[in-house]
């Protein structure tokens, strides 16, 4: 589920679903830790922004949940701002 709230986010509030635009995903295995990482082309956003969902005046929202999902399946969350161009988030998952 953090994978596909990843890749969503990536095709539609980064590249705002431009179909000039791609996402990469890079998948890592190792015997202690699954690492899963998604590039966009966007123009970035501070994740702290983002607003808790959790929250009563977002509990009923049809969305904004996906961040939440990552950070609550995945052991670790990060973003960063590509210099090229785009944002990346880098989950991990420890094995």
């Amino acid at each position: 589920m953090a994978v596909r709230e990843a890749v969503t986010n990536a095709v539609i509030h980064g590249n705002k679903l431009d179909d000039a635009k791609t996402v990469e995903l890079k998948l890592r295995n190792t015997p202690a830790v699954f690492e899963i990482t998604v590039h966009d082309q966007g123009t970035g956003f501070n994740p702290n922004d983002i607003p808790d969902p959790t929250k009563d005046e977002n509990i009923l929202k049809t969305s904004g949940r996906g961040i939440f999902f990552m950070r609550n399946f995945m052991d670790e969350v990060d973003w960063a701002a590509d210099p090229k161009g785009g944002t990346q988030v880098r989950m991990i998952k420890k094995l």
